[in-house]
């Protein structure tokens, strides 16, 4: 498997898809349930295709990332041909970013001396799905690049 298996509640949601899946591997509703019954392990592998098929799609689709923690926020653009990132640090004791009162004091005190911007720019690999991958599983989350284009003005952007 090159990803991660879907969760139960993913697999459910996407329960559809799965169907027309298993209908691509000329697999029927009862040939399923025989499968599940008595080989589990073929069950599984074949959830597992699926997974990497499903998170192949959600990470070619995927335009921007974000991972943020009390102190730092990190915002990715995922270029064709490398991603670029946004960092911030803010470097005042009890400033908590995660938190409503905490992004607010950083909109409000942008210019000052303990908040500091970053960027940066990285080719990818010769998996740059993995890559993304990889910051998914420390963290980041998938999203519409709102950060990253507000964040944008502030910062000369490396690559």
């Amino acid at each position: 498997m090159q990803y991660a298996r879907l969760t139960k509640e993913q697999l459910e949601e996407l329960h559809q898809e799965f169907i027309n899946f298993l209908a691509t591997q000329s697999i029927t509703a009862d040939e399923w349930q025989e499968i599940k019954t008595n080989k589990p392990h073929v069950a599984e592998e074949e959830i597992d295709v699926f997974s990497d098929l499903v998170w192949e799609n959600v990470l070619t689709k995927a335009n921007y990332l974000e991972h943020i923690s009390p102190n730092q926020m990190h915002l990715f653009e995922l270029r064709e041909d490398k991603m670029t990132l946004i960092a911030v640090k803010i470097n005042k004791e009890g400033i908590d970013i995660t938190s409503k009162e905490g992004y607010q004091w950083l909109q409000q005190n942008l210019g000052d001396d303990t908040v500091v911007f970053m960027s940066a720019s990285k080719e990818y690999s010769e998996k740059p799905n993995a890559d993304k991958f990889t910051l998914i599983q420390q963290g980041a989350v998938i999203t519409k690049g709102d950060l990253y284009n507000w964040f944008s003005r502030f910062v000369d952007i490396k690559g």
